[in-house]
């Protein structure tokens, strides 16, 4: 029986501290452009077989993340986007493989590529979008399209399309590096996506909320382990009274 009592604790402590590890990971990541609070969740499984009807374990259910559009804050930087509603940029990562973000804080590295904040190039509908030399002034309307006026040229000149995508969020899957991930491949430009320049969508984390969810999860955590030395000095006692019974 001590060994149900304990194996049932010590899968809630793990877990508590899963949970806590989410949430910790949310709160630092509270200022962060388009980052999506993560979330998780366990449920009691009974375990079935003889002599097993009380054993209840703690699973973890499926992860997932909180897709509901952060803050926009209006920032009046050219290369700032932000997109309304549903959607995703796309951008490439140094192995080719193709992911999605809601982080539109870009910049324009040495090679004059378009590249998010840790250097990931921003893919367009045709490819990478790489900048002229003598770029004055950025133009982004909101289907993606992106013009620049070049110095000493009146006229503004096409650079290209940024690629913006839509999908049901459940269908992605979150990467260790914080971007989202189709595993049916790469998905295709979506017309009706739209950006606004000068704007920054923040993180949706609630920081109030994730304060109190740490509370929560270290006092489930401390609660297990305390029930975990219950158990054992349960068994110590059972073992000392059979010693006597025995004598």
């Amino acid at each position: 029986m001590m060994d149900r009592f304990a194996y049932t604790a010590m899968t809630g402590a793990k877990h508590a501290m899963g949970q806590l590890a989410n949430t910790t990971n949310n709160l630092a990541n509270a200022q962060t452009p388009g980052f999506r609070e993560m979330l998780s969740m366990y449920r009691a499984a009974p375990i079935k077989g003889v002599n097993a009807d009380s054993r209840v374990f703690v699973v973890d259910t499926t992860p997932g993340s909180n897709f509901d559009q952060g803050q926009i804050n209006v920032t009046g930087n050219p290369l700032d986007l932000a997109i309304k509603e549903t959607g995703f940029f796309a951008v490439r990562r140094p192995d080719g493989h193709e992911v999605y973000t809601r982080a539109g804080n870009f910049l324009i590295d040495r090679n004059r590529n378009l590249v998010t904040a840790n250097g990931y190039r921003v893919q367009g509908v045709d490819g990478d979008i790489e900048f002229p030399a003598a770029v004055v002034d950025v133009r982004i309307d909101q289907l993606g399209v992106i013009t620049a006026t070049l110095e000493g040229q009146p006229e503004s000149v096409p650079i290209g399309q940024l690629k913006m995508v839509d999908i049901e969020p459940f269908e992605l899957e979150r990467a260790q590096d914080g971007f989202f991930e189709w595993l049916g491949g790469e998905l295709s430009h979506a017309e009706w996506v739209r950006a606004d320049q000068g704007s920054l969508e923040l993180s949706n984390v609630n920081v109030a909320k994730a304060m109190v969810d740490i509370i929560n999860q270290t006092r489930m955590f401390d609660l297990n382990m305390r029930l975990i030395q219950t158990a054992e000095q349960n068994s110590r006692q059972a073992n000392t009274l059979i010693s006597l019974q025995r004598n």
